[in-house]
């Protein structure tokens, strides 16, 4: 993974211009530090360097399913307006962290550490609560007459030192930012509001509520029998202290008991994460040692791993004896039908790959992740129009999804439709909140020369919209 340092430049670099004006004295109020909208722009500037980091797990699956248990617990937060993205990121170490904006990020060594779906729901309810109560804005208002530049490398700095908190108070000195080192951990006021925000939100969604106390009082006995070196990094970024734990307990003994059956998702987003982390033939081995010896909370996802871990070392004969037994369990989700996919294409049948995810289609309509994948097997066969078409309906029901756009750009630079290719191109920079390069894909479409006068006047009508989008980002 890249030092801190490196991404606090490169949220710098990425802020426009504009934004390095000084801002107004800052107040108490997090709106008059940064308005919500602003707030969504400077976590998109962190989140494309973010992309581009080897850690981050560019998994529509893994992020699908966060996103089912974020959507749950959001829907639960009265008044919450906010629109959250969730990512998980490849890091042994048990953090998570919430960016400007709302992009939440968990790293895979918290996930394995989760013994239940609540104790998973537990961490995303307190992250969120930081981001409903708009904490970053306030923690980055401490300091007078900011510039938004330096706000960028700031949060990088506070946001990125999930194991490294030594790297996190260099790339705030680097980034000038005075005493931030300070601000490097949420204050205990700010992580008692995030507890409360988010243990009421995890009961009114149906899970166990008892799961927060219960997951960092784990995190707190790991810190006492551990060394400095290897403390949770969870705990660094967000002090815990007895009293915030007992403070959990007494507020969920009043309520009442509710049990929470954990999902099949849980479990195969484990799997799936074990089986492509780390050494290939060691997860091989590992997933083959759990089906024989029957170790396992769950045996569906114990095979799907199984069978993962075997397309990865190249088995594929032998996963699709595996994926057989999968079958048998009974075991239904469109992860085995996405995975059931994979091993069609590892045996060399992507006709069969196409088939199969066009029926799972048929059985999981509103599954993104399944329309990706047979979207990818499409322009795979050679069948790039259709793909185009199906794409159109799909853009159509999801308009702010940045994957379907460049799916769709994908499939029109294959046809050779370079104006339709731009201009889906462009939506997908916008969506991922890089406007100049949108104008850019849009300048270009302009001038593709294969446009007729309909789809050129959307074109211009859109430029003109970003460009008048950007002039009021620079006047801000």
């Amino acid at each position: 993974m890249r030092v801190l340092a490196i991404l606090a430049a490169a949220a710098i670099a990425a802020a426009p211009r504009a934004w390095a004006q000084a801002l107004p004295d800052l107040g108490g109020s997090a709106e008059a530090v940064l308005s919500p909208q602003m707030e969504r722009r400077l976590g998109e500037s962190i989140m494309r360097d973010m992309r581009r980091d080897p850690s981050f797990i560019d998994d529509p699956e893994i992020s699908a399913y966060l996103g089912v248990i974020g959507a749950r617990i959001a829907r639960a937060m009265p008044g919450t307006r906010q629109d959250f993205e969730f990512f998980a990121v490849r890091d042994s170490s048990i953090n998570a962290f919430s960016l400007p904006g709302g992009f939440i990020g968990v790293n895979t060594g918290l996930i394995a550490t989760a013994d239940n779906e609540s104790e998973l729901a537990s961490v995303l309810a307190h992250e969120m609560g930081h981001v409903t109560q708009r904490h970053i804005a306030r923690m980055l208002g401490q300091e007078q007459r900011m510039q938004l530049p330096v706000m960028a490398a700031i949060a990088a700095a506070i946001l990125f030192g999930r194991s490294r908190p030594d790297l996190a108070s260099g790339a705030a000195a680097a980034a000038q930012a005075g005493a931030v080192s300070t601000q490097l951990s949420y204050s205990r006021d700010f992580e008692r509001e995030a507890d409360r925000v988010g243990l009421e939100a995890l009961a009114a969604a149906g899970f166990d509520a008892r799961a927060m106390a219960a997951f960092f009082e784990k995190m707190q006995r790991t810190q006492r029998v551990s060394d400095d070196s290897v403390v949770p990094g969870y705990m660094r970024t967000h002090p815990l202290t007895t009293e915030r734990i007992a403070d959990m307990q007494n507020k969920v003994a009043s309520l009442p008991y509710k049990q929470h059956l954990d999902s099949l998702e849980f479990y195969l987003v484990r799997a799936k994460l074990r089986a492509e982390g780390g050494d290939a033939d060691d997860a091989v081995a590992h997933f083959q040692s759990s089906v024989a010896e029957k170790r396992y909370a769950s045996e569906a996802a114990a095979r799907y791993g199984l069978v993962s871990a075997l397309l990865r070392v190249r088995r594929a004969k032998e996963a699709d004896a595996e994926l057989a037994r999968l079958r048998a369990s009974g075991a239904a989700d469109p992860m085995i039908e996405t995975l059931a996919a994979r091993v069609k294409q590892a045996l060399g049948d992507s006709s069969g790959a196409e088939k199969l995810l066009a029926q799972a289609r048929a059985h999981y309509p509103h599954s993104r992740p399944l329309l990706y994948a047979h979207v990818g097997a499409l322009l795979d066969s050679g069948r790039e129009a259709d793909a185009a078409a199906a794409l159109v309906d799909a853009v159509r029901s999801y308009p702010s999804d940045p994957r379907l756009r460049e799916l769709q750009s994908r499939s029109y630079a294959a046809l050779g439709k370079r104006l339709l290719q731009h201009q889906a191109q462009a939506e997908y920079y916008a969506l991922q909140g890089s406007l100049p390069a949108a104008i850019e894909q849009l300048q270009l479409a302009r001038s593709a020369g294969d446009g007729d006068f309909y789809q050129l006047s959307v074109v211009d009508a859109r430029l003109k919209e970003l460009r008048t989008l950007q002039s009021q980002e620079a006047k801000r």
